[in-house]
């Protein structure tokens, strides 16, 4: 078994410019379990994807909910495992480095910070603030012996602030506050991530949303990684959905073809 330093420096290396790190994004350990036995090289949890198995919407879990259930993906594969942690619970630099410190209790390999702060009418941190509280995630994540890879996310444009100039600022001061890799969850544009990569030097993340280029085109603009968020998670309850309505208003079974590829899936990814 690999050590959670040699999984956190396993994780940064697979940050390749023009081979991106394709990061799916399970919600509990049969996911993981599944993912990692297809092929995978890393895997990323998912707040809202956490948040709808406890039956609510993202923002819904508490700090100690969330480190726990990173902790049983880490447990679940060998893989490296990043955590989405939100803004990491904390407005102040302080309480954001203590969630690092826990997360690096977790075994995880990275983890993420957001500037969002969760408060409708002023959703983004000032960039003043927002650089301190990245100092600080970045400090703690870096301290000890193990490198646990801090992605940095700028969310203007999850939260309606189209202000591609701002994004673009607000990542270059991540990078320089010790960040290791950077993302801007909501960017889909080829010419916008384009001028991004043109202005950092750190691997980008691209959150794959409609209209976002695929992965070939992704390689070529030099993105580094590609991750799905909650996609993979609502997929699943899609499908869920899909076979209750059947039963429900058409009394009918075809659903029983896609479970029974499913339930092959999990009995061989959970016997490795």
């Amino acid at each position: 078994m690999s050590t959670q330093a040699e999984r956190a420096a396993s994780f940064l290396a697979l940050h390749r410019p023009g081979e991106p790190l394709l990061l799916p994004n399970p919600w509990d350990a049969g996911s993981a379990k599944i993912l990692a036995s297809l092929g995978f090289e890393a895997l990323a949890t998912t707040s809202s994807g956490h948040a709808a198995t406890t039956g609510g919407n993202d923002g819904s879990v508490t700090r100690e909910q969330a480190i726990a259930h990173a902790a049983t993906i880490v447990a679940a594969t060998e893989l490296p495992v990043s955590a989405d942690l939100e803004n990491c619970f904390a407005d102040d630099p302080d309480g954001v480095a203590e969630t690092v410190r826990m997360a690096l209790g977790a075994g995880l390999a990275g983890c993420s910070v957001e500037d969002y702060t969760t408060r409708p009418d002023e959703p983004i941190y000032a960039l003043a603030h927002a650089v301190e509280r990245v100092a600080a995630a970045a400090e703690a994540a870096h301290a000890g012996p193990v490198h646990l890879v801090l992605t940095a996310r700028a969310e203007n444009h999850l939260r309606g602030r189209e202000d591609l100039a701002d994004t673009i600022a607000r990542l270059r001061a991540y990078q320089e506050a010790g960040a290791d890799v950077l993302y801007a969850p909501g960017i889909s544009d080829a010419g916008d991530i384009r001028a991004i990569l043109d202005a950092v030097d750190a691997p980008l993340n691209v959150l794959a949303l409609p209209g976002v280029p695929p992965v070939a085109e992704l390689a070529r603009l030099g993105v580094s990684r590609v991750s799905v968020g909650s996609a993979f998670a609502f997929a699943a309850l899609a499908g869920l959905l899909d076979a209750a309505n059947e039963l429900r208003e058409q009394g009918t079974y075809s659903f029983l073809e896609r479970a029974a590829a499913g339930s092959r899936a999990a009995r061989a990814a959970f016997a490795r």
